[in-house]
């Protein structure tokens, strides 16, 4: 046999194949004798003894000192999702479970939060969407209500029909007629508009204005410069609590760490990130996220896309031993809805 992993011969990939594969679904060291029976191979125990410890020789299996079989490594489970795994398409209902629950005319907030409750559902982990930026979003509609001292409540309708709130400060005081008067002109002239394009052109007809229109687009350009920056990107998680019955998370310390991670959302969210320009399910494994606390882990992703364009990512986060081959088609399946709903969504 190669010594290296990425040229395995066929009779080595089937044993690994099989072995992992058993592993997944049992959760428990595979011996010789067991794969013997399982692996539909015409050779002996010790034959298959020598293979597997070719196999943890390149780095792909491990023995655990309780036991006589192994376990797949990192780089194992890398080989298995890359060249091994078998994916079958989602059946269809599921396909219909999932679009039936991510509707299209639902705010976009309210699908992403359907979208991580799905994917944790369906596949026991966690499931995580990171949220589109807002600046590629049109607005809709605003109001601006006074509320004490500087603070103005800027209620933003957006053309997804997702509302957000925002509580801004501006420099001065305004009063109520003359927040009504911004939000007329913003509504009238700029409705339809992503944020940044808003703002950018407001600044250019400021510089551009005189005599009466000048203290209306000063006002405006002031209010919209707080009102119109969208907050920080976020990312919405579900089902956290389920890891804590996963076999192989059962170290407290690991999982406190996993939480504290999840609690912060900064560096999930930035990892995510790094996905959004790969097309297709991407899958981390381990140390292969680059985050500490998700070593034990593996990440399983994929971008979800309106119009031709890129808003986000969504995924699942579960142990290593996770059923790739079930997980891959669902993440993949709920990409496909959550793009298609928010498409679909009326932009009037």
């Amino acid at each position: 046999m190669s010594r290296s992993p990425a040229n395995l011969d066929p009779r080595s990939r089937h044993l690994l194949r099989t072995l992992i594969s058993r592993y997944i679904r049992d959760g428990e060291p595979v011996g010789s004798q067991t794969l013997a029976r399982s692996a539909g191979l015409d050779v002996s125990p010790a034959t298959i003894r020598n293979i597997l410890a070719d196999l943890e020789e390149v780095g792909l299996l491990a023995s655990p000192h309780t036991s006589a079989g192994r376990v797949p490594t990192a780089q194992g489970y890398r080989v298995f999702v890359d060249s091994l795994v078998q994916v079958q398409p989602l059946g269809e209902g599921e396909v219909t479970r999932l679009r039936s629950e991510l509707p299209a005319g639902t705010g976009t907030q309210a699908l992403l939060g359907n979208a991580s409750e799905l994917l944790s559902a369906m596949t026991h982990f966690v499931g995580v969407v990171s949220a589109p930026k807002r600046e590629q979003f049109a607005f809709r509609h605003i109001d601006f209500v006074p509320l004490d001292g500087r603070r103005v409540l800027a209620i933003l309708v957006f053309a997804d029909n997702d509302v957000q709130n925002r509580v801004i400060e501006p420099r001065r005081a305004y009063d109520p007629s003359e927040l009504e008067r911004v939000a007329n002109y913003l509504n009238q002239h700029f409705a339809g508009r992503p944020l940044a394009e808003i703002r950018l052109t407001l600044v250019r007809e400021l510089r551009a204005a005189r005599d009466e229109m000048e203290g209306l687009l000063a006002h405006t350009v002031e209010l919209a410069e707080h009102a119109l920056v969208a907050p920080g990107d976020d990312m919405v998680l579900a089902g956290q609590a389920r890891l804590m019955g996963v076999q192989d998370l059962s170290d407290l310390d690991r999982l406190r760490e996993l939480f504290e991670a999840f609690a912060r959302k900064r560096e999930i969210l930035q990892l995510l990130e790094r996905t959004l320009r790969a097309p297709g399910v991407r899958i981390f494994i381990g140390e292969e996220t680059g985050l500490a606390p998700l070593d034990g882990v593996s990440l399983v992703t994929a971008p979800y896309v309106s119009g031709g364009q890129v808003l986000g990512v969504l995924g699942v986060i579960g142990p290593t031993r996770m059923a790739y081959d079930r997980v891959i088609p669902v993440v993949q399946a709920a990409a496909d809805a959550l793009g298609a709903a928010i498409e679909a969504t009326p932009k009037a």
